[in-house]
């Protein structure tokens, strides 16, 4: 390895830390999921890992198909530029639908009473909430069904802006496998850094005094991820 190349392989590993730690969206829908629906540490992670190879795949084939035809960096570019666009969009209709669902079942969720008469006693009153065992036994299929697909197509969509011009473009100047190397470790560095934030995350965040906050954990989560559309659509981030 030449020492172009060993630099490159060092700015990868440092360019896939610090984009993730910086882009808020490649942890916050995780922790806030995993919170809101109580996933085990095994499924946070596996769900987490799948997301960030799909994130990471979308962007290394459209640079590996520039690499092979000689496309131009700058059209590169403006695809991922667009994609983007789609996955900001994508990630503010999951959230908001998300965030909309939650206050409806948190409502639902709430308990109340009815008071009625029996025939020969008094009025009394009976406390529930619209959310019983068979209710909740379908939300909780529909959500594990649903969620981590949802969260999937948004991080395929999700472009890696830093790897192909940065890095596969320079690395192909020098070898093919040069290309492969580079990649590797910026997908390491990546997903290993979503992994230890989203797990480390959802570790510390039992032990925060949120029972109060057990009915809406659906509807923050969604709002969370919504924001953090917002984020990438209006901010740049």
């Amino acid at each position: 390895m030449d020492r172009e190349l060993g630099a490159l392989v060092i700015t990868a590993a440092w360019l896939g830390f610090l984009h993730t730690v910086l882009g808020p969206d490649h942890y916050l829908p995780f922790i806030m999921i995993s919170w809101a629906r109580k996933w085990s540490s095994a499924k946070t992670a596996v769900i987490t890992f799948l997301c960030g190879i799909g994130h990471i795949a979308s962007s290394v084939v459209l640079g590996l198909v520039g690499v092979s035809l000689g496309l131009v960096v700058r059209r590169l570019e403006i695809i991922e530029s667009f994609r983007g666009n789609i996955a900001a969009w994508l990630m503010i209709g999951f959230g908001l639908a998300y965030m909309v669902w939650g206050l409806r079942r948190a409502y639902r969720k709430q308990s109340h009473s009815h008071s009625h008469f029996h025939v020969h006693s008094e009025e009394h009153a009976h406390t529930h909430s619209h959310l019983g065992d068979h209710a909740h036994v379908h939300d909780g299929k529909a959500g594990a069904s649903i969620t981590p697909w949802a969260l999937f197509i948004v991080f395929v969509f999700g472009p890696c802006e830093v790897l192909i011009p940065i890095l596969m473009y320079p690395a192909a100047e020098k070898s093919f496998p040069g290309v492969l190397l580079v990649t590797a470790v910026f997908a390491t560095a990546t997903i290993g850094t979503m992994l230890g934030i989203v797990l480390l995350s959802r570790a510390g965040v039992n032990f925060l005094p949120l029972a109060k906050l057990e009915r809406f954990t659906h509807a923050i989560a969604g709002a969370t991820i919504c924001c953090c559309g917002l984020a990438i659509q209006l901010l740049g981030l």
